[in-house]
């Protein structure tokens, strides 16, 4: 695969992110994503792999179990916006508890679509890849917040003093 103008490789990082989390299963679509599995030097033996089907994704689901990982390329292009928005929710709320998907530039996929669903920009490919990689992971998605907690809900200076 092509490297990008700054010397960053798809497949590279689709590889780091598997040495990275070292998941035991994992969900992937064809493509980039099963050409990095098999290429993937660091697999353990007892790691279970299931392939969504290329022209129909969606049918898989349920999925048998909860997976750790899902590896989504060359299939956002293929499908119309809301069936992929469908087959990334899917993965998202019972498929994986982490996901990247790799989306070529010029797909009617817009960066605020990812956004919108909790995704992050990992990385944006320039020539003469262009494409962008976009991940979710559970544990990091919704981060705690100072404001977000207990403490601060019930105003406990005001108790006895007014109420509303």
């Amino acid at each position: 695969m092509a490297t990008d103008a700054n010397g960053y490789n798809p497949e590279q990082d689709l590889t780091m992110i598997l040495a990275h989390y070292q998941p035991t299963s994992v969900v992937h679509s064809a493509g980039l994503a099963e050409q990095c599995l098999q290429e993937w030097p660091e697999r353990p033996a007892e790691a279970e792999c299931l392939r969504l089907p290329a022209e129909a994704p969606n049918s898989a689901f349920p999925l048998p179990r909860l997976f750790d990982l899902a590896l989504i390329t060359d299939t956002l292009e293929e499908l119309p916006q809301p069936q992929g928005q469908k087959l990334l929710g899917q993965l998202r709320n019972m498929g994986a508890t982490r996901i990247a998907v790799y989306v070529r530039d010029g797909s009617p996929w817009r960066f605020q679509d990812f956004i919108g669903m909790g995704f992050t920009r990992l990385y944006h490919y320039t020539d003469p890849v262009n494409a962008t990689l976009f991940a979710y992971d559970l544990d990091t998605y919704n981060y705690v917040r100072e404001w977000n907690n207990p403490e601060n809900w019930a105003n406990p200076e005001m108790w006895d003093k007014a109420r509303w």
